[in-house]
């Protein structure tokens, strides 16, 4: 849980989110019990008013770049202005893994 808490807070920081979800979807995909390397976020900022996707995708991407250098193989990042997030309400649920079966011995 350390570093899904670490991501919280720098999305925080960086963002003041109006709405922030950070999601370890870690169990989805075939990597050992407990692992943190797989995020989904969905962060709702007023500071993305005004940009393009890629520049929203780009600035969590910079913030989170210590953590995407390290443990963290996959992110999945959607971002809303407050006025995007009223209609949408929902970030899309994530791809089922291609990487192999969680359950396969």
């Amino acid at each position: 849980m350390k570093i899904e808490t670490e991501i919280t807070e720098k999305l925080t920081r960086a963002f003041t989110p109006a709405h922030l979800e950070v999601h370890n979807e870690s169990y989805m995909h075939n990597v050992p019990e407990g692992a943190e390397s797989h995020f989904k976020v969905v962060v709702v900022s007023e500071l993305f008013s005004d940009q393009r996707l890629i520049q929203r995708h780009r600035a969590v991407n910079s913030t989170l770049a210590d953590e995407l250098a390290g443990e963290v193989h996959a992110l999945a990042i959607h971002t809303y202005s407050p006025q995007e997030w009223q209609a949408q309400t929902q970030a899309p649920d994530s791809p089922a893994c291609r990487g192999g079966d969680v359950n396969a011995s």
